[in-house]
Parts: structure tokens; C-alpha cells; sequence
């Protein structure tokens, strides 16, 4: 089990929307990320900046980062679009984070 950790930028004023569609989140997209090793996922948002926060565990065979390719995690992307910082695909942006301390 490896865990890893990543930021994005979400546009000013949309936090509780993006809240929202998270306590929404599409059942065939929840099943998508568990069925590909994605467990214990937390996103926590920074006021100050507006960067999301987040944290997954990933199995040996974990392959959350290279889901671009399946149409739903494609259709998210689109329904998120509009409160992110996105990429030309509209993929948000990610900046992967190193870990510097682990504290069991």
C-alpha cells in the first residue's frame, strides 16, 4: 500500500460547490477508483488560498494518476471544469507532493 498526496487550485468562491459535487459523486466513478486500488482518498481545502488538498492510499497495483483514458473519469473532468484550475483536457491541474514525514 503506498499513500500519496497532490494539490489543485480551486477558483475563488466555489468551495461549497465543489463540496456539493463531491456528496454527489457519481457511484460508476467511486467504483472506477476503488477497482483501480484508490482507497481511503481525503481532499481538505485551504481558505486562505484556495489549493484542494489531497490524500489517497493505493494498492501495489494503483493506478488513480492514469485514469485519464476512461470516458467516465473524462465526464467528471468536464463537471468540474468550471471550479478548477483545468489543463487543455480539462483534467484539473495536479502537482504531485513528496513526502518528507511519516508519523504511524
Amino acid at each position: 500500500m503506498e499513500k500519496i498526496a497532490f494539490k489543485m487550485k480551486l477558483k475563488p468562491g466555489f468551495k461549497d460547490e465543489y463540496k456539493k459535487r463531491h456528496d454527489e459523486i457519481w457511484p460508476e466513478l467511486a467504483k472506477l477508483l476503488k477497482e483501480n486500488g484508490v482507497s481511503d482518498y481525503s481532499i481538505f481545502f485551504d481558505e486562505e488560498t484556495d489549493i484542494l488538498f489531497a490524500v489517497q492510499k493505493l494498492s501495489s497495483e494503483g493506478l488513480s494518476q492514469n485514469l485519464g483514458s476512461e470516458a467516465i473519469m473524462k465526464k467528471w473532468w468536464d463537471h468540474m471544469a468550471d471550479i478548477m484550475d483545468v489543463n487543455p483536457d480539462n483534467s484539473p491541474v495536479v502537482v504531485n507532493l513528496e513526502k518528507v514525514f511519516h508519523l504511524e
